[in-house]
């Protein structure tokens, strides 16, 4: 398909997703703006602009928005990840720049963000991921050095999506007609158990990987003692535990929106196989 060429501005663009985004919207042949507290270090694919800008400080935006007709957002900021209160801000920035379209990325419930942008004339898309593949990371180093894979409620289902399928979904919404006003729940083809994940792992690898069952009070001071606060920790077992049916439950947004279907954790698994590797 050929597409007139915009100019797309992506924030969170040196995190998981938003170098997805990134990478989806060049192949697409469009020109891509970076946002990031430090260019120098963003490291991001081959064609993109880094630009310097925080969310937190909407006045940095302003250089970055010029000429842009895209914008993908997401709605927390900083290590602790805080939701961004500067909402109504960029989106007045966003409209002033003459931005059409907005995708923001769901960080797991309403934000004063994405609030902002819903309430506004702008043509938004929210992105609402479940699990990302790349969670599956945190279990890199106890492998590499132990062969081992330690987690609590290995019978819990997920639905897991593969980031650059979050970044196709936004890529598309950013630059075809027909996503605006839309709330696309994103997950990946499979609801995998964690059993399952680490079959795919070690047969990426090339070797097994022993999966250890944790008890929910092993996992709580396994997660405190990597420096998780009391809050995060009851948040994720719940999570764990009661997994909401969204999060294991396989739709086809991923077909629906870009005509292709959704990858597997396999193919993830493979792509990341080194990781694994001692």
């Amino acid at each position: 398909m050929t597409h007139t060429q915009h100019t797309h501005l992506v924030t969170g663009a040196t995190g998981t997703v938003g170098r997805e985004v990134v990478r989806e919207l060049l192949e697409r042949g469009h020109a891509v703006r970076a946002l990031t507290r430090d260019p120098a270090t963003a490291d991001l694919p081959a064609g993109a602009e880094a630009v310097r800008g925080d969310l937190t400080d909407p006045a940095s935006l302003a250089p970055a928005l010029d000429g842009v007709t895209g914008l993908h957002l997401i709605t927390f900021s900083g290590a602790a990840f805080q939701p961004l209160q500067t909402g109504p801000e960029i989106v007045r920035l966003a409209r002033a720049a003459g931005v059409r379209r907005v995708t923001v990325l769901n960080g797991g419930g309403p934000t004063p963000l994405e609030d902002a942008v819903r309430a506004s004339d702008l043509d938004w898309t929210v992105l609402i991921p479940v699990e990302f593949m790349a969670n599956a990371l945190e279990w890199a180093e106890s492998v590499r050095t132990e062969d081992t894979v330690r987690a609590p409620f290995t019978d819990r289902l997920s639905a897991m999506v593969h980031e650059g399928d979050i970044g196709a979904v936004a890529a598309v919404a950013l630059t075809e007609e027909g996503h605006a006003g839309q709330a696309y729940l994103i997950t990946g083809p499979q609801a995998l158990t964690v059993q399952d994940k680490v079959t795919a792992l070690a047969e990426a690898r090339g070797k097994d990987i022993a999966l250890v069952e944790l008890t929910e009070e092993e996992a709580a001071a396994a997660m405190r003692a990597e420096g998780h606060d009391e809050d995060t920790i009851a948040w994720l077992l719940d999570v764990y535990q009661n997994t909401p049916p969204e999060g294991r439950t396989v739709i086809d947004t991923v077909e629906r929106v870009t005509g292709r279907p959704a990858r597997p954790f396999t193919e993830w698994a493979r792509a990341h196989a080194e990781a694994y590797r001692a």
